[in-house]
């Protein structure tokens, strides 16, 4: 029997793989038979996501993606190395859960950096002639905050909004190029990132956060899955798409 979630032969990078959701997505697009490179900017904890890999041909890339104008070139000669990218999963984020009048303008520009400029800019270097196969496939890591509004997370939610406005115009604009350009608008999952929230709000402010959500608290396989859905031949006629995964939140 066909596997349509086969990705055998693939060869795909993913951004902010040294934990979290990220190192999830690299672990099972391994296990489907993909080839990864795994990006990041910690050395150390990306060597330990390549020891989770199944499989061989993988590769780990230390790359700081606010260096925003160096990426088309770092993609350009990735490639070189590697050949043809077949997908390109922007995983990386950064989630500021601070309210209005603390939320400094370095504050917004980070968080829009790494989560939105950041992925125009891999895109741009993922179009670039001989850097993606005539199969390819990009997949953002967007959040259920790009529709739902939630105190304390303006920056945040104002880049996820910006990501999947991207998301539609760029799926029609490289559909001649046969690129399929999707996003994940991902609930709360178990990372440090929810770590990071629970330091800010009180014990009865998280409990009723997580009370919005009929299926509990998601784990990143739960999005890293999708992510795998959308990269694969079952993805095949799905662009310009935000999949949610969010347990229930939305409904």
């Amino acid at each position: 029997m066909v596997n349509p979630m086969d990705l055998t032969g693939r060869l795909i990078l993913v951004t902010g793989a040294s934990a979290g959701i990220g190192r999830a997505i690299a672990v099972t697009l391994s296990q489907l038979g993909a080839r990864v490179v795994a990006a990041a900017r910690n050395p150390e904890r990306l060597a330990e996501t390549r020891s989770l890999l199944e499989g061989q041909g993988h590769r780990t890339e230390s790359f700081d993606l606010g260096a925003l104008d160096q990426i088309p070139a770092w993609i350009k000669s990735l490639t070189a190395d590697t050949g043809p990218l077949d997908g390109l999963v922007h995983s990386a984020g950064i989630l500021l859960v601070r309210p209005l009048p603390t939320t400094s303008r370095k504050d917004l520009a980070d968080v829009l950096s790494v989560n939105f400029e950041a992925a125009f800019m891999l895109t741009k270097g993922f179009r670039q002639r001989g850097c993606h196969s005539e199969r390819a496939s990009v997949v953002y890591l967007s959040s259920v905050m790009a529709s739902h509004g939630q105190a304390g997370l303006a920056a945040y939610a104002a880049s996820k909004g910006a990501l999947e406005s991207m998301t539609r115009v760029l799926a029609r604009e490289m559909a001649r190029d046969r690129i399929r350009v999707n996003a994940v608008a991902a609930g709360m999952v178990e990372t440090s990132m929810v770590g990071g929230l629970r330091s800010v709000v009180t014990d009865e402010q998280y409990q009723a956060i997580v009370g919005k959500y009929p299926l509990g608290i998601g784990e990143p396989w739960d999005v890293a899955f999708a992510v795998a859905f959308l990269l694969a031949e079952t993805g095949r006629w799905i662009t310009g798409a935000s999949l949610v995964v969010d347990g229930g939140y939305s409904a």
